[in-house]
């Protein structure tokens, strides 16, 4: 090495790039991670939509603690609906087009109630319950189960009082206001009879995220900042070869002008 290279600067330098690209490497194999990671939760996805699905009561009953266990699980529920306890869901799109989420509750024979996301409505339907009645009279309905949407850290807090429009599903916070127990989760359901609601699509099993791509980017910098790297030390060496050949030159020169004078 160089012993350019090996002053204080450059040796802070090679310490500076070995831990970026540390970091970097490690940054994309937790990518891979996360990709392997994603790519499971699709394999458990898909295999909850496609299983048979089954009544909600017994689903719930064999989840017993687990409630997580029933996400993206097909089901089917029976009862009334009651759209006078209809609430909407903001910010939801459909095809481009901003609207609402129509959430209705449905009283099984117990007296218990599951919220079902009947579907997509246009900005315009913004009172409850909408003008797209949902079915009079003891109904069964298909569909997949969500868990309770809870509000993120920093998200908006719902206000206090009765709500008929929501930022999200959440099943506690809707508790609140329901003269009925509701179920621990909520039912979206498959395709409906009618114009509207729109039925929410069932989710894509297939998709891994950006993972992939992350990792990619992340190996790039890596190779990026060693071919880097590698050129400023090149650079350094002939430049300090550049000086050190010339500072030879100029000590010969004086030499030969003293022994001119010499002579």
């Amino acid at each position: 090495m160089s012993r350019v290279l090996r002053s204080p600067r450059w040796l802070l330098g090679h310490v500076l790039v070995v831990a970026v690209c540390v970091l970097f490497v490690n940054l994309g194999f937790w990518q891979i991670r996360r990709l392997e990671e994603r790519r499971l939760e699709n394999i458990v996805m898909a295999n909850r939509l496609d299983a048979d699905p089954l009544p909600i009561e017994e689903l719930i009953v064999g989840a017993g603690n687990d409630v997580d266990s029933l996400e993206f699980r097909s089901a089917t529920a029976t009862g009334e609906f009651a759209p006078n306890e209809e609430v909407l869901v903001r910010s939801q799109v459909h095809e481009g087009t901003a609207g609402w989420h129509v959430i209705t509750p449905l009283v099984l024979a117990d007296g218990r109630a599951v919220l079902v996301n009947r579907g997509w409505v246009p900005l315009e339907m913004d009172a409850v319950p909408v003008p797209a009645d949902p079915p009079v009279g003891e109904v069964t309905i298909s569909g997949w189960l969500r868990l309770t949407r809870i509000r993120q850290s920093g998200g908006a807090t719902e206000p206090e009082g009765r709500l008929t429009q929501i930022a999200r599903v959440d099943i506690n916070r809707l508790q609140q206001q329901m003269p009925f127990d509701l179920l621990p989760v909520y039912l979206s359901a498959d395709e409906a009879e009618v114009l509207l609601p729109i039925a929410v699509a069932r989710p894509v099993t297939t998709d891994e995220g950006p993972h992939l791509l992350y990792a990619i980017e992340w190996f790039s910098f890596t190779l990026i900042s060693v071919v880097g790297y590698v050129f400023l030390l090149r650079r350094a060496v002939h430049r300090s070869d550049v000086v050190n050949r010339g500072s030879g030159l100029g000590q010969s020169i004086d030499h030969s002008d003293i022994a001119e004078r010499g002579q």
